[in-house]
C-alpha cells in the first residue's frame, strides 16, 4: 500500500502555508564593513609616535601631531565604511551629511606629509608624499556616496519625520541589546537579535514609503519602548535568580512581538501593492479614453 511521505520539513495536511517561515538565527547576519585593512590604519600612527620620542622637541611635536591626525583619519574611515554600508543596505537613503572617507583621505595625506617633513624639511618631498598617500587612500577605500538614493517623488518633510522616528526606534533596540547582555544568556541574546531584525524590516518599509508612518508609529514608539523596559527588567531578574519561568515568559513576549511586527509589515506591503494596482487601473482607463486599447 502506498504511504504518504512525510518528515520534519514536509508540509502536513491542514497546515497554513501562508504563514511566514520562521527566521534562522543567522538569516539577517551582516559582516562588519570595517575589515582588517581599516584596522591596520591605526598601526602607522602608533609607530610614528614611538619613533619620534628621541627626535628632539620639534621632531617629537611633528611626529605626535602627524600620529594624532592619522588616528583621526583611521577613525573617520571606520565610521565612513559603516555609513556607506547602511546607505547601500537601504533602497531609500540620503547621502551622508559629512563625507567621512573623503576627509579621512585628506587627513591621511596631511599626516604623512608631517611625518615626511620631520625627516626631510622642505616642501617638495612632504607635498609629494602627502598627495600620493591621499590618492592611494581614496583608491583603497573609495569615496562617500555623494547623492541621495531613491528620493525622487518623496516628500522630504515627511522623510525627515520618518528619520526621527526610526532614529528613536534604533535607540530603543540598542538599549535592548545592552540590557540583554546583563542576563548572561547567549540564546536569549540571539533571540533578541532575531526580533530586532524583524523590527528593522518595518523600519525599511516605512522609510521606503513614509505614508506608512501613521500606522506604524505605535510599533516604532510604544511597543519598542515597552520591549526595551521588559528586556531591562528581565535581564536584572534573570541575572540574579536564573528563573526559568521568567525566561519562558520573556521568550513568549518576544514571539508575540515578532508576530505582531511581521503581520503589520506584511499588511503595509499589501496596502502598497493595492495602491499600485489602483494606479495601474486608473492609467489603463485613461489610455482607453485616449483610444489606446491594451
Amino acid at each position: 500500500m502506498a504511504k504518504r511521505f512525510g518528515g520534519k520539513y514536509s508540509p502536513t495536511p491542514g497546515e497554513d502555508m501562508s504563514e511566514p517561515t520562521p527566521r534562522g538565527a543567522f538569516q539577517s547576519a551582516q559582516v562588519d564593513p570595517v575589515g582588517a585593512r581599516a584596522n591596520l590604519l591605526f598601526l602607522p600612527p602608533i609607530l610614528l609616535g614611538a619613533f619620534s620620542l628621541n627626535d628632539g622637541a620639534i621632531g617629537l611635536a611633528l611626529g605626535l601631531g602627524g600620529a594624532a591626525i592619522l588616528i583621526l583619519a583611521a577613525w573617520l574611515v571606520r565610521d565612513g565604511l559603516r555609513a556607506e554600508a547602511a546607505y547601500n543596505a537601504r533602497k531609500v537613503a540620503r547621502r551622508p551629511a559629512f563625507p567621512r572617507k573623503i576627509f579621512a583621505s585628506v587627513l591621511t595625506g596631511i599626516g604623512v606629509g608631517l611625518a615626511a617633513f620631520k625627516n626631510d624639511p622642505g616642501l617638495v618631498a612632504p607635498l609629494i608624499f602627502g598627495i600620493a598617500t591621499a590618492a592611494l587612500h581614496s583608491a583603497a577605500f573609495g569615496l562617500d556616496p555623494l547623492k541621495n538614493k531613491g528620493m525622487d517623488g518623496i516628500d522630504t518633510h515627511q522623510q525627515d519625520r520618518v528619520a526621527r522616528v526610526v532614529d528613536e526606534a534604533e535607540r530603543h533596540l540598542a538599549a535592548m541589546t545592552d540590557a540583554i547582555k546583563r542576563a548572561g544568556d547567549r540564546q536569549m541574546e540571539a533571540r533578541v537579535e532575531r526580533f530586532q531584525d524583524t523590527a528593522r524590516e518595518m523600519f525599511r518599509t516605512v522609510e521606503e514609503d513614509p505614508r506608512d508612518l501613521t500606522g506604524a508609529r505605535k510599533y516604532l514608539g510604544v511597543y519598542l519602548l515597552g520591549a526595551r523596559d521588559a528586556t531591562a527588567k528581565f535581564a536584572d531578574i534573570y541575572a540574579r535568580t536564573r528563573d526559568a519561568k521568567a525566561r519562558a515568559d520573556y521568550a513568549q513576549l518576544l514571539d508575540d512581538l515578532e508576530k505582531s511586527f511581521s503581520a503589520r509589515t506584511r499588511k503595509m506591503l499589501l496596502e502598497d501593492r493595492s495602491d499600485l494596482t489602483v494606479e495601474i487601473e486608473v492609467l489603463r482607463e485613461r489610455l482607453e479614453r485616449e483610444g489606446v486599447h491594451l
